[in-house]
Protein backbone atom coordinates (compact mmCIF):
# COMPACT_ATOMS: atom_id res chain seq x y z
CA UNK A 1 0.00 0.00 0.00
CA UNK A 2 1.35 3.39 -1.00
CA UNK A 3 0.39 5.99 1.57
CA UNK A 4 1.53 9.33 2.81
CA UNK A 5 3.43 9.90 6.00
CA UNK A 6 1.46 10.90 9.07
CA UNK A 7 -1.06 12.55 9.23
CA UNK A 8 -2.07 11.37 5.75
CA UNK A 9 -1.49 7.66 6.24
CA UNK A 10 -4.86 6.37 7.44
CA UNK A 11 -6.56 4.21 4.82
CA UNK A 12 -10.34 4.63 5.18
CA UNK A 13 -11.77 1.36 6.43
CA UNK A 14 -14.70 -0.37 4.72
CA UNK A 15 -17.87 0.05 6.73
CA UNK A 16 -21.21 -1.67 7.07
CA UNK A 17 -22.66 1.15 4.99
CA UNK A 18 -20.85 0.00 1.85
CA UNK A 19 -17.33 -0.61 0.55
CA UNK A 20 -15.73 0.94 -2.52
CA UNK A 21 -13.32 -1.46 -4.25
CA UNK A 22 -10.75 -0.19 -6.76
CA UNK A 23 -10.77 -3.10 -9.19
CA UNK A 24 -8.49 -1.41 -11.73
CA UNK A 25 -6.32 1.64 -11.08
CA UNK A 26 -4.36 2.08 -14.32
CA UNK A 27 -5.14 5.16 -16.37
CA UNK A 28 -5.65 4.03 -19.95
CA UNK A 29 -5.46 3.53 -22.78
CA UNK A 30 -1.87 2.22 -22.54
CA UNK A 31 -1.99 -1.18 -20.77
CA UNK A 32 0.15 -2.08 -17.79
CA UNK A 33 1.47 -5.43 -16.54
CA UNK A 34 0.93 -4.29 -12.94
CA UNK A 35 -2.50 -2.63 -12.92
CA UNK A 36 -5.84 -3.32 -14.57
CA UNK A 37 -7.77 -0.72 -16.57
CA UNK A 38 -10.15 1.69 -14.78
CA UNK A 39 -12.94 -0.12 -12.93
CA UNK A 40 -14.47 -0.04 -9.47
CA UNK A 41 -17.13 -1.86 -7.49
CA UNK A 42 -19.46 -0.26 -4.98
CA UNK A 43 -20.86 -2.73 -2.47
CA UNK A 44 -24.24 -1.80 -1.04
CA UNK A 45 -26.80 -3.98 0.77
CA UNK A 46 -25.20 -7.16 -0.57
CA UNK A 47 -25.30 -5.93 -4.15
CA UNK A 48 -22.46 -4.81 -6.41
CA UNK A 49 -22.56 -1.76 -8.65
CA UNK A 50 -19.75 -1.32 -11.13
CA UNK A 51 -18.42 2.21 -11.45
CA UNK A 52 -16.69 2.21 -14.84
CA UNK A 53 -15.76 -1.10 -16.43
CA UNK A 54 -12.39 -1.08 -18.17
CA UNK A 55 -10.77 -4.08 -19.80
CA UNK A 56 -10.29 -6.93 -17.33
CA UNK A 57 -13.24 -6.06 -15.09
CA UNK A 58 -14.63 -9.60 -14.97
CA UNK A 59 -11.23 -11.02 -14.02
CA UNK A 60 -10.80 -8.38 -11.33
CA UNK A 61 -14.23 -9.16 -9.90
CA UNK A 62 -13.16 -12.78 -9.60
CA UNK A 63 -9.90 -11.78 -7.91
CA UNK A 64 -11.94 -9.71 -5.45
CA UNK A 65 -14.11 -12.74 -4.65
CA UNK A 66 -17.21 -11.24 -6.29
CA UNK A 67 -19.46 -13.50 -8.34
CA UNK A 68 -20.76 -11.91 -11.54
CA UNK A 69 -24.47 -12.41 -10.70
CA UNK A 70 -24.04 -10.03 -7.73
CA UNK A 71 -23.53 -7.14 -10.17
CA UNK A 72 -26.87 -5.32 -10.35
CA UNK A 73 -25.99 -2.16 -12.30
CA UNK A 74 -23.15 -0.33 -14.01
CA UNK A 75 -22.35 3.39 -13.88
CA UNK A 76 -20.19 4.72 -16.72
CA UNK A 77 -18.53 8.08 -16.18
CA UNK A 78 -17.75 8.57 -19.87
CA UNK A 79 -17.37 6.48 -23.00
CA UNK A 80 -13.62 6.27 -23.59
CA UNK A 81 -12.63 2.66 -24.24
CA UNK A 82 -10.35 2.40 -21.21
CA UNK A 83 -13.43 2.91 -19.01
CA UNK A 84 -15.87 0.74 -20.99
CA UNK A 85 -13.80 -2.05 -22.57
CA UNK A 86 -14.80 -4.64 -19.97
CA UNK A 87 -18.54 -4.03 -20.22
CA UNK A 88 -18.91 -6.28 -23.25
CA UNK A 89 -17.57 -9.23 -21.26
CA UNK A 90 -19.89 -8.41 -18.35
CA UNK A 91 -22.91 -8.45 -20.68
CA UNK A 92 -21.82 -11.46 -22.72
CA UNK A 93 -20.90 -13.67 -19.78
CA UNK A 94 -24.13 -12.81 -17.94
CA UNK A 95 -26.01 -13.94 -21.04
CA UNK A 96 -23.94 -17.10 -21.38
CA UNK A 97 -24.54 -18.02 -17.74
CA UNK A 98 -28.27 -17.31 -18.07
CA UNK A 99 -28.47 -14.45 -15.58
CA UNK A 100 -32.18 -13.84 -14.93
CA UNK A 101 -32.24 -10.18 -13.97
CA UNK A 102 -31.79 -7.33 -16.41
CA UNK A 103 -28.65 -5.33 -15.84
CA UNK A 104 -29.12 -1.56 -15.84
CA UNK A 105 -26.34 0.53 -17.34
CA UNK A 106 -26.33 4.20 -16.34
CA UNK A 107 -24.16 6.61 -18.27
CA UNK A 108 -23.89 9.84 -20.21
CA UNK A 109 -25.48 10.50 -23.62
CA UNK A 110 -24.14 7.97 -26.10
CA UNK A 111 -24.46 5.04 -23.69
CA UNK A 112 -27.44 3.60 -25.60
CA UNK A 113 -25.40 3.61 -28.80
CA UNK A 114 -22.45 1.99 -27.05
CA UNK A 115 -24.53 -0.78 -25.45
CA UNK A 116 -26.51 -1.38 -28.64
CA UNK A 117 -23.25 -2.17 -30.42
CA UNK A 118 -22.27 -4.60 -27.67
CA UNK A 119 -25.70 -6.25 -27.78
CA UNK A 120 -25.38 -6.65 -31.56
CA UNK A 121 -22.02 -8.35 -31.12
CA UNK A 122 -23.63 -10.87 -28.74
CA UNK A 123 -26.19 -12.14 -31.28
CA UNK A 124 -24.19 -14.98 -32.90
CA UNK A 125 -23.27 -16.58 -29.57
CA UNK A 126 -26.83 -16.17 -28.27
CA UNK A 127 -28.28 -17.85 -31.35
CA UNK A 128 -25.95 -20.85 -31.20
CA UNK A 129 -26.11 -21.16 -27.39
CA UNK A 130 -24.28 -24.30 -26.32
CA UNK A 131 -24.99 -25.99 -29.65
CA UNK A 132 -28.08 -27.84 -28.45
CA UNK A 133 -30.93 -27.60 -30.98
CA UNK A 134 -33.81 -25.43 -29.78
CA UNK A 135 -31.90 -24.07 -26.77
CA UNK A 136 -30.44 -20.66 -27.67
CA UNK A 137 -29.60 -18.14 -24.96
CA UNK A 138 -31.87 -15.28 -23.98
CA UNK A 139 -32.10 -12.55 -26.66
CA UNK A 140 -29.30 -10.15 -25.63
CA UNK A 141 -31.52 -7.08 -25.92
CA UNK A 142 -33.71 -8.53 -23.16
CA UNK A 143 -30.85 -8.68 -20.67
CA UNK A 144 -29.89 -5.00 -20.37
CA UNK A 145 -31.55 -1.62 -19.83
CA UNK A 146 -29.81 1.71 -20.46
CA UNK A 147 -30.57 4.94 -18.59
CA UNK A 148 -28.71 8.02 -19.81
CA UNK A 149 -27.95 10.78 -17.32
CA UNK A 150 -26.89 14.43 -17.50
CA UNK A 151 -25.20 16.75 -15.05
CA UNK A 152 -27.37 17.85 -12.15
CA UNK A 153 -29.56 14.75 -12.34
CA UNK A 154 -30.21 12.59 -9.27
CA UNK A 155 -31.70 9.10 -9.25
CA UNK A 156 -32.86 6.77 -6.48
CA UNK A 157 -31.25 3.35 -7.01
CA UNK A 158 -31.90 0.53 -4.52
CA UNK A 159 -31.95 2.74 -1.46
CA UNK A 160 -29.09 5.04 -2.46
CA UNK A 161 -29.16 8.40 -4.20
CA UNK A 162 -26.90 8.74 -7.23
CA UNK A 163 -26.18 12.31 -8.33
CA UNK A 164 -24.28 13.21 -11.51
CA UNK A 165 -22.27 16.32 -12.31
CA UNK A 166 -20.95 17.18 -15.76
CA UNK A 167 -17.21 17.59 -15.38
CA UNK A 168 -14.46 19.12 -17.53
CA UNK A 169 -12.94 16.06 -19.21
CA UNK A 170 -14.31 17.50 -22.45
CA UNK A 171 -14.36 21.19 -23.32
CA UNK A 172 -17.09 21.36 -25.95
CA UNK A 173 -18.91 24.68 -25.97
CA UNK A 174 -22.00 24.66 -23.75
CA UNK A 175 -25.10 23.97 -25.82
CA UNK A 176 -23.13 22.75 -28.86
CA UNK A 177 -24.11 19.58 -30.68
CA UNK A 178 -21.07 17.83 -29.23
CA UNK A 179 -21.92 18.98 -25.71
CA UNK A 180 -25.50 17.75 -26.07
CA UNK A 181 -24.47 14.38 -27.42
CA UNK A 182 -21.37 13.60 -25.37
CA UNK A 183 -20.73 14.36 -21.72
CA UNK A 184 -18.32 13.19 -19.06
CA UNK A 185 -19.82 12.67 -15.61
CA UNK A 186 -18.72 12.48 -12.00
CA UNK A 187 -20.95 10.61 -9.53
CA UNK A 188 -21.91 11.00 -5.89
CA UNK A 189 -23.30 7.87 -4.22
CA UNK A 190 -25.42 8.73 -1.21
CA UNK A 191 -25.56 5.56 0.87
CA UNK A 192 -27.26 5.19 4.24
CA UNK A 193 -24.66 6.69 6.57
CA UNK A 194 -21.95 7.30 3.97
CA UNK A 195 -21.27 9.33 0.84
CA UNK A 196 -18.76 8.41 -1.87
CA UNK A 197 -17.80 10.71 -4.75
CA UNK A 198 -16.06 9.36 -7.86
CA UNK A 199 -14.58 11.95 -10.19
CA UNK A 200 -14.12 9.75 -13.22
CA UNK A 201 -11.84 11.62 -15.63
CA UNK A 202 -11.99 15.38 -15.17
CA UNK A 203 -9.97 18.54 -15.13
CA UNK A 204 -10.50 21.22 -12.46
CA UNK A 205 -14.26 21.67 -12.18
CA UNK A 206 -16.49 23.82 -10.00
CA UNK A 207 -19.31 21.33 -10.61
CA UNK A 208 -17.24 18.44 -9.23
CA UNK A 209 -16.16 20.53 -6.24
CA UNK A 210 -19.82 21.22 -5.47
CA UNK A 211 -20.73 17.55 -5.94
CA UNK A 212 -18.00 16.49 -3.49
CA UNK A 213 -18.87 18.90 -0.67
CA UNK A 214 -18.53 17.16 2.69
CA UNK A 215 -18.23 13.67 1.19
CA UNK A 216 -16.97 10.88 3.43
CA UNK A 217 -14.77 9.55 0.63
CA UNK A 218 -13.50 11.20 -2.56
CA UNK A 219 -12.09 8.79 -5.17
CA UNK A 220 -10.18 10.98 -7.60
CA UNK A 221 -8.26 10.51 -10.79
CA UNK A 222 -4.79 12.05 -11.08
CA UNK A 223 -2.37 12.79 -13.93
CA UNK A 224 1.43 12.78 -13.82
CA UNK A 225 2.17 14.73 -17.01
CA UNK A 226 5.88 13.94 -17.21
CA UNK A 227 5.49 10.25 -16.44
CA UNK A 228 2.49 9.87 -18.74
CA UNK A 229 4.16 11.53 -21.73
CA UNK A 230 7.25 9.37 -21.16
CA UNK A 231 4.99 6.30 -21.15
CA UNK A 232 3.39 7.46 -24.40
CA UNK A 233 6.80 8.01 -25.97
CA UNK A 234 7.86 4.44 -25.10
CA UNK A 235 4.66 2.93 -26.52
CA UNK A 236 4.26 5.24 -29.54
CA UNK A 237 7.76 6.39 -30.54
CA UNK A 238 6.58 7.44 -34.02
CA UNK A 239 3.67 9.60 -32.87
CA UNK A 240 3.48 12.71 -35.12
CA UNK A 241 4.39 15.99 -33.43
CA UNK A 242 0.89 17.44 -33.92
CA UNK A 243 -0.73 14.39 -32.34
CA UNK A 244 1.70 14.61 -29.42
CA UNK A 245 0.86 18.29 -28.96
CA UNK A 246 -2.89 17.59 -28.94
CA UNK A 247 -2.41 14.75 -26.46
CA UNK A 248 -0.41 16.99 -24.13
CA UNK A 249 -3.15 19.61 -24.33
CA UNK A 250 -5.79 17.00 -23.46
CA UNK A 251 -3.82 15.58 -20.56
CA UNK A 252 -3.00 18.95 -19.04
CA UNK A 253 -6.50 20.45 -19.23
CA UNK A 254 -8.81 17.44 -18.94
CA UNK A 255 -7.18 15.73 -15.95
CA UNK A 256 -6.18 16.65 -12.39
CA UNK A 257 -2.57 17.20 -11.34
CA UNK A 258 -1.61 16.24 -7.76
CA UNK A 259 -1.86 19.90 -6.76
CA UNK A 260 -5.34 20.16 -8.31
CA UNK A 261 -6.45 16.98 -6.54
CA UNK A 262 -5.35 18.42 -3.21
CA UNK A 263 -7.14 21.68 -3.99
CA UNK A 264 -10.35 19.82 -4.88
CA UNK A 265 -10.30 17.71 -1.70
CA UNK A 266 -9.55 20.73 0.50
CA UNK A 267 -12.15 23.01 -1.09
CA UNK A 268 -14.82 20.30 -0.91
CA UNK A 269 -13.98 19.48 2.71
CA UNK A 270 -13.97 15.72 2.13
CA UNK A 271 -13.15 13.41 5.02
CA UNK A 272 -10.78 11.11 3.11
CA UNK A 273 -9.14 10.97 -0.30
CA UNK A 274 -8.23 8.01 -2.52
CA UNK A 275 -6.18 8.46 -5.71
CA UNK A 276 -6.61 6.20 -8.74
CA UNK A 277 -6.08 6.26 -12.54
CA UNK A 278 -2.25 6.15 -12.64
CA UNK A 279 -1.61 6.83 -16.32
CA UNK A 280 2.14 6.88 -15.74
CA UNK A 281 2.08 3.39 -14.24
CA UNK A 282 2.78 2.22 -10.70
CA UNK A 283 4.52 5.08 -8.85
CA UNK A 284 8.05 4.46 -7.63
CA UNK A 285 8.96 5.69 -4.11
CA UNK A 286 10.29 9.04 -5.29
CA UNK A 287 7.26 9.80 -7.44
CA UNK A 288 5.03 8.71 -4.57
CA UNK A 289 6.70 11.20 -2.25
CA UNK A 290 6.29 13.91 -4.86
CA UNK A 291 2.59 13.20 -5.39
CA UNK A 292 1.87 13.14 -1.68
CA UNK A 293 3.86 16.30 -1.01
CA UNK A 294 1.82 18.22 -3.58
CA UNK A 295 -1.51 16.81 -2.42
CA UNK A 296 -0.90 17.29 1.30
CA UNK A 297 0.30 20.84 0.78
CA UNK A 298 -3.35 21.57 0.01
CA UNK A 299 -5.31 18.85 1.82
CA UNK A 300 -4.69 17.76 5.41
CA UNK A 301 -6.95 14.71 5.60
CA UNK A 302 -6.04 11.03 5.04
CA UNK A 303 -4.73 10.21 1.57
CA UNK A 304 -4.23 6.81 -0.06
CA UNK A 305 -2.72 6.00 -3.45
CA UNK A 306 -4.88 3.02 -4.37
CA UNK A 307 -3.77 -0.33 -5.71
CA UNK A 308 -5.94 -2.78 -7.60
CA UNK A 309 -8.39 -4.60 -5.30
CA UNK A 310 -8.11 -2.18 -2.40
CA UNK A 311 -11.25 -1.76 -0.30
CA UNK A 312 -12.32 1.54 1.26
Amino acid sequence: MLTAATPANAQPAPTSTGAFITLGTMGGPVPSPDRSQPANALEHAGRIYLVDAGDGTVQQLSRAGIMLPRVKAVFLSHLHADHTGGLSAVLGLRNQTNARERLTVYGPPGTRELVAGMVASMQPAAHVGYGIPGQPWTPPADTVTVIEMSGGEALAVDGMTVTAAQNSHYDFAAGSTEDRNYKSLSFRFGLPGRSVVYTGDTGPSAAVEKLAQGADLLVSEMIDMGGTMANVARNSPDMPADAKRQLAQHLSTHHLTPDAVGQLAASAGVKALVITHFAAGTPDPERTKGYLAEITARYRGPVTLANDLDRF
